[in-house]
């Protein structure tokens, strides 16, 4: 009976490990994520291309767990911080590119929109500090 308990303990303490190595990535040394396209302040007119850009570090996609590399998630509108300890989420304003894309079509409404990218790792966790791109403001005519 202890030695099942001990093998459980053991099992579950295992597991635990895996988990904590799911998230918390550190990001590549000297990494930089950022727009190409569009610039802050932009003024466009109709749907547009976004064009990320990423340095010293590698695009893949979702899943490939290699060293340093990640792929693109664009928040549209996004104020509220990303948890750290739970993986991006993916709705109208979290937008995923696990398949290692780096630019998309965007049609939005007209009015002001906020753009930022985040870089997550193969299980969408953000990279710890999280490797993210400055914020921009486009306006849509």
């Amino acid at each position: 009976m202890r030695t099942v308990r001990l093998i459980a303990l053991a099992l579950l303490l295992i597991s635990l490990s895996c988990f904590a190595h799911a998230q918390g990535k550190p990001a590549g040394k000297d990494a930089l994520l950022y727009f190409i396209w569009p610039q802050n302040g932009a003024v466009i007119k109709g749907g547009f291309w976004c064009r990320f850009g990423l340095r010293n570090m590698g695009v893949t996609h979702a899943g490939d767990d290699y060293q340093n590399s990640g792929h693109h998630h664009l928040l549209i509108d996004v104020n509220e911080p990303l948890n750290p300890s739970e993986p991006i989420p993916q709705d109208k304003n979290h937008l995923h590119f696990g398949a290692g894309q780096t630019e998309t079509r965007l049609e939005l409404p007209p009015g002001k929109h906020t753009l930022q990218l985040v870089l997550g790792d193969a299980k969408h966790y953000p990279f710890s500090p999280p490797l993210v791109s400055e914020k921009i403001t486009i306006t849509i005519k």
